[in-house]
């Protein structure tokens, strides 16, 4: 699974990296314990363009679907697996045109032997950006009028597969990453065949995790108020 995870750099450095075509207002701070409902840039194709419009926007961690009554039901949706996805209600439609991309330095993972829980900070070799595969949604305030631009809020999922190679050893449970160079094809919110699509994405991931590293970190990092880079500084 994936519970935190680190952005430790401005949304706006990955505008090239991703051919972003459109940067939203108020991208969040850097952050290194980003947890469920916070606030991350992400990255979605908008299919009310032709051709579709690649945007940078901020989101909340926590999918909350368009029929939803109010977003507390983000908070238990902070992660889609990628066996069951088609079959969920909260996720299937997202998954048919709404997917996007999450930007990040790294996740923390926790491990648990004989009751105790070590955490790791996972993250590519070379420090270069890691990606997940996600879905998003638009949800409407009720409460708010036609003209308050806050009345709609963007939120994303995860998405996740099993963990593989070396991941293994801490959790049974790993992200669904994604490279840049295939972040078009997952974006495209034309793509008809979006079980193949998925399929083709879960089993290219365990290529990514080999450019991996993991180290493991301090308990701090257990406390959402923590916050800063001292979180991924390895244990003596």
């Amino acid at each position: 699974m994936c519970g935190r995870f680190v952005v430790a750099a401005s949304g706006s450095e990955l505008v090239g990296v991703l051919r972003v075509d459109l940067v939203g207002n108020d991208l969040p701070a850097p952050s290194y314990n980003v947890a469920p409902t916070d606030r991350v840039a992400i990255v979605l194709d908008s299919s009310k363009t032709e051709p579709p419009t690649r945007r940078l926007e901020a989101a909340r961690w926590g999918l909350v679907p368009a029929w939803a009554k109010d977003p507390s039901i983000g908070a238990r949706a902070i992660n889609a697996r990628s066996e069951d996805v088609e079959d969920k209600p909260m996720f299937r439609q997202a998954l048919l045109a709404r997917r996007a991309v999450v930007p990040a330095s790294g996740y923390y993972e926790w491990h648990t032997e004989g009751g105790a829980k070590t955490p790791y900070f996972i993250h590519p070799a070379d420090d270069a950006p890691l990606f997940f595969a996600g879905l998003y949604e638009w949800w409407r305030d009720p409460s708010k009028r036609d003209d308050d631009p806050s009345r709609w809020l963007l939120s994303f999922t995860i998405m996740t597969r099993a963990a593989t190679g070396a991941l293994g050893s801490v959790h049974d449970r790993m992200p669904l990453f994604i490279d840049a160079d295939y972040a078009d094809v997952w974006l495209d919110p034309t793509t008809e065949n979006v079980g193949d699509l998925l399929d083709a994405t879960v089993d290219a991931a365990p290529e990514i995790v080999d450019s991996l590293s993991m180290r493991e970190v301090g308990a701090a990092v257990g406390n959402v108020r923590n916050n800063g880079p001292e979180l991924i500084a390895p244990v003596a």
